[in-house]
């Protein structure tokens, strides 16, 4: 089964609101399960729970069918999403447009190859879909 991976803030912000609608609408075009990401900061000392992630989301979108909510804890946002979405061999990543550029940065300082879409794609073999945020 495909599937798809949304890393997303908690609380919801506006853009993870926009990123996560638009990766339901790709799994379900898809037939595929999707896995909502949040990722605790070591050093923000904040604790979400899965059920807390889940709580939010179903507020915000309603309650959602083959849907997996997984909360990471580490020092680096895009590192744990990286490591979640090498771990789980996911098909489909969207990201807000924020969060890709900071992918970017990441691994142009890593990789000196500041093209994360084909870094992922040669060694994840993983699609990244940018959702733009609006200025409404």
């Amino acid at each position: 089964m495909t599937l798809v991976v949304v890393p997303v803030r908690y609380p919801l912000s506006a853009r993870s609101k926009r990123t996560l609608r638009k990766a339901i609408e790709v799994a379900r075009e898809r037939d595929a399960a999707l896995t909502i990401l949040h990722v605790n900061l070591y050093q923000n000392g904040r604790k979400v729970t899965r059920m807390d992630l889940k709580e939010e989301v179903e507020r915000a979108v309603g309650r959602l069918e083959n849907a997996r909510y997984v909360v990471r804890t580490g020092f680096l946002v895009e590192e744990s999403i990286l490591e979640e979405v090498a771990a789980e061999e996911a098909d489909v990543v969207v990201v807000g447009h924020k969060q890709a550029s900071r992918w970017r940065r990441l691994f142009q300082r890593l990789t000196d190859n500041p093209d994360i879409e084909a870094y992922l794609r040669n060694h994840l073999d993983c699609e990244i879909i940018t959702v733009e945020g609006t200025t409404a």
